[in-house]
C-alpha cells in the first residue's frame, strides 16, 4: 500500500520540488479561521454565565503571533466588525478592541522578535484580559450593568484554551501552506 508521499503506479516519492502552495488557501484560511471562531457565540450552549471564550479574538491573537505580518494591520476592523455582527457587543467595539491590539502585537513583535511560548502565553493572557475587561466596560457603557466577577469564569477558560486554539492555528497554518499547485 503506498504512503502519503508515495505515487500510487511507482515506489517512488510524489514529486515535491516544483510545487506551490495555493494563494487562494494560503490568503483565506486565516480569515475564516478567524471568522469561524467569531461565529462561537451562535452555538447552543446554555450557561448562567458567560463561559464561551471569545474565540475569533483568541484565533486572531494565535495568527498574530505564529505569523507576524500575516494580517495587515487594519485587520482588525473588518473582523471585529465580524464579530460585532455576531457578539452582541455593542457595533464598533470590537472593531476597535481588535484594532488596538493589532497594532499592540506588531508593536511588541517588532520590540521582542525571539520569545518562547511561554511568553506568548502570558502576552496573550494579558491582551485577552483587557480585551474581555474593556469590552465588558463598553458593554456597561451601553446600558448594561454587569459586575467584573461575573466575567471571571471566561477569563479563565479564554486564557486556558488559548494553547488550544494556538496548536488549532499552527494545523491551519500547516494546512495552508500545502503543495497543491504546479508552478
Amino acid at each position: 500500500m503506498p504512503g502519503p508521499f508515495l505515487d500510487e503506479r511507482h515506489d517512488y516519492p510524489r514529486q515535491r520540488i516544483n510545487r506551490a502552495p495555493s494563494p487562494v488557501l494560503a490568503v483565506a484560511t486565516p480569515w475564516l479561521l478567524v471568522m469561524l471562531g467569531s461565529l462561537a457565540p451562535l452555538l447552543p450552549l446554555v450557561a448562567s454565565a458567560p463561559v464561551v471564550p471569545p474565540l475569533g479574538f483568541l484565533f486572531l491573537m494565535a495568527w498574530s503571533q505564529l505569523r507576524p505580518g500575516l494580517f495587515p494591520v487594519w485587520a482588525g476592523l473588518p473582523l471585529g466588525l465580524f464579530d460585532d455582527l455576531f457578539s452582541g457587543q455593542p457595533l464598533g467595539s470590537a472593531m476597535a478592541l481588535w484594532s488596538v491590539a493589532t497594532i499592540g502585537m506588531d508593536y511588541f513583535e517588532a520590540r521582542f522578535p525571539w520569545r518562547g511560548f511561554a511568553l506568548d502565553w502570558l502576552l496573550a493572557a494579558l491582551v485577552i484580559a483587557a480585551y474581555l475587561m474593556l469590552a465588558l466596560y463598553v458593554a456597561n457603557l451601553a446600558g448594561g450593568a454587569t459586575p467584573v466577577r461575573v466575567l471571571l469564569p471566561q477569563l479563565v477558560v479564554a486564557v486556558l484554551a488559548y494553547p488550544l486554539t494556538a496548536r488549532v492555528v499552527g494545523w491551519a497554518d500547516r494546512f495552508r501552506l500545502i503543495p497543491v499547485r504546479a508552478v
